[in-house]
């Protein structure tokens, strides 16, 4: 297949211009400002209305009731995920989002959300440069959005940072009471006043911003700032100590020979692209890693962590790193030319390991290990525009924009390409997605005959047999979703947080029984004195309800009693 040929023929409701990946889910934003979901629909992260998994792109609609009832289409230019929720920005500045909002993380008070909805809280606020003289203030504009764990940001056309959700911010109390404070009011990062934020990223718990150093980005002047829960060393400061106001990350301060222009964040590690200052032609560039190592997801060739930034040695010299994005426990790059590289947990896929490994053979990958294509383009992915990582899964988006690579983890969809597999080589999202073509879309080629380009794209039969398996996965899968949400609510009781994969106990995983004695003694002993706490305080709390309702049952017994004794005499 001729790759300039199918861009010469493509539309921008083909192009995709920006993907972002959650924990479980993956958006997709094209060029004609349309969103595509796919994945695990729990909590309505997908945006679809509805908390069923999609397997393969589905589009996200987005109106909004102007004017009396007209229903006006909003243009997207802009995409973010969290870990289980969603955000979007329109052409006209505004912000929406859908999914899990336990923390406030969509922008509102209330329950999830599975279709998008407007961030109301943006409308009223104002530009942190706004005047002090009485004169006319600033409209702001947001300009990109970002998300991640259970946290929001935005960017707005000045250059302020503005976040809301689950994230670290300075108010008095403990590290435990900081940690489970939040918001759904966007507030402004007031110690970047008077610079420019150019790009920020977040894990669950910490965040990381490339800031210029005077008002305004001139190119080549970012400082990189990092702030959150340090435990792992994910900040780069040299320490483990929590930050709740930005610092410097000294090896990416304004005297570095490091210029940084990319940076990402995993669970509690990041990642951050940078090149000398004294290339005049930036084609080498290095991927330096910090925090977390457990799984190799540093790419350092060892296990342990790191409290500063280290450069990832063996990639390639000579290269120029286009896109860098972190799962839970895995890291991925893709280089100008189309080469791929991953690192971490399960050889780079950031796969849990199976009942086969052990704690000392986990299979993951130390070092950079190289991603081929195993199509005709191979090994390399012809004109890659971006890579994303979620928990257990990557996505590149290549072929200019016009095609979409997935492997890793297929559980619910995640790889977009009509099964749930998991697959241990690139394969192909199913994209342009079926039926989202309009008839006015479809280009007309030569010899004006629309029907010939959708053949060429699509087999018929092939449509039709595909459609009707999805219907009927469709149906099992809601089935399964309800399950899952039920499970979710009970654990989210007991353990103060959504239910995951990784906690199916492992003899549940391995035999398909369950020694509830067992599994309880084993979570007893690995359970630190915080969530001992918790569980104690729900045992109290759920025996004293108990206890309330024995009580009221017994009066009601005895007032029966005497009435009963009444009317017989």
């Amino acid at each position: 297949m001729d790759v300039g040929k199918h861009q010469d023929s493509g539309t921008l409701s083909e192009k995709i211009i920006q993907i972002a990946a959650g924990e479980s889910h993956t958006l997709a934003l094209t060029g004609d400002g349309s969103v595509y979901s796919w994945g695990r629909g729990m909590f309505g992260r997908l945006g679809t209305g509805s908390e069923a998994d999609e397997l393969i792109p589905t589009r996200v609609k987005f109106e909004l009731d102007k004017n009396g009832g007209k229903i006006d289409k909003v243009k997207i230019v802009g995409i973010a995920a969290g870990s289980y929720h969603s955000l979007a920005l329109a052409d006209d500045g505004s912000v929406w989002s859908w999914g899990y909002n336990s923390y406030g993380q969509l922008g509102f008070e209330g329950e999830n959300s599975s279709l998008p909805h407007l961030v109301e809280g943006f409308h009223d606020l104002e530009s942190t440069d706004s005047a002090t003289d009485g004169s006319a203030k600033p409209s702001l504009k947001i300009s990109s959005v970002k998300a991640g764990g259970m946290m929001s940001l935005a960017i707005d056309d000045l250059g302020a940072l503005w976040m809301w959700g689950n994230y670290p911010q300075s108010i008095e109390g403990s590290e435990a009471e900081v940690l489970h404070s939040s918001s759904s009011t966007p507030k402004p990062v007031r110690e970047f006043h008077g610079h420019t934020v150019v790009k920020v990223a977040c894990g669950n718990e910490h965040v990381v911003a490339l800031v210029s150093s005077c008002e305004t980005h001139n190119g080549g002047d970012l400082i990189c700032y990092s702030w959150g829960i340090n435990r792992k060393g994910q900040l780069g400061l040299g320490d483990k100590e929590t930050r709740f106001s930005p610092e410097v990350i000294e090896t990416f301060n304004i005297e570095s020979p490091w210029a940084v222009y990319d940076v990402a964040c995993g669970g509690s590690h990041t990642a951050v692209l940078a090149y000398k200052k004294s290339s005049s032609d930036k084609s080498e560039s290095v991927c330096w890693t910090f925090g977390l190592g457990d799984n190799g997801q540093l790419g350092q060739g060892t296990t342990q962590s790191a409290l500063f930034p280290k450069p990832v040695k063996d990639l390639p010299n000579n290269v120029f790193l286009i896109s860098v994005d972190c799962g839970l426990f895995h890291t991925s790059v893709v280089s100008s030319a189309g080469d791929v590289w991953a690192w971490g947990m399960e050889k780079g896929y950031g796969l849990c390991p199976d009942a086969t490994f052990t704690s000392t053979d986990a299979g993951d990958a130390l070092y950079p290990r190289l991603i081929s294509c195993t199509e005709l383009y191979g090994p390399r992915f012809p004109e890659p525009v971006q890579i994303v990582c979620g928990a257990a899964h990557t996505i590149l988006a290549a072929a200019g924009g016009y095609k979409l690579w997935s492997w890793g983890r297929g559980q619910s969809g995640l790889l977009g390409n009509g099964n749930t597999i998991n697959c241990m080589d690139p394969s192909t999202v199913l994209w342009p997605p079926l039926g989202n073509h309009d008839e006015e879309e479809i280009p007309v080629n030569g010899s004006g005959d629309k029907q010939s380009i959708l053949k060429d794209q699509y087999d018929t039969e092939d449509k039709r047999r595909l459609s009707a398996a999805l219907e009927e996965m469709k149906l099992l899968q809601m089935k399964l979703s309800t399950m899952e949400k039920y499970t979710s609510i009970l654990h989210g009781s007991v353990f103060g947080k959504p239910f995951r994969e990784q906690d199916i106990p492992i003899t549940l995983q391995n035999t398909g029984t369950f020694d509830i004695a067992r599994e309880w003694e084993n979570m007893l002993e690995s359970s630190d004195h915080a969530k001992l706490a918790r569980l104690e305080t729900f045992y109290r709390s759920m025996l004293a309800d108990i206890k309330d309702k024995l009580m009221k049952k017994r009066i009601k017994e005895i007032i029966k009693e005497c009435l009963d004794e009444r009317r017989q005499l």
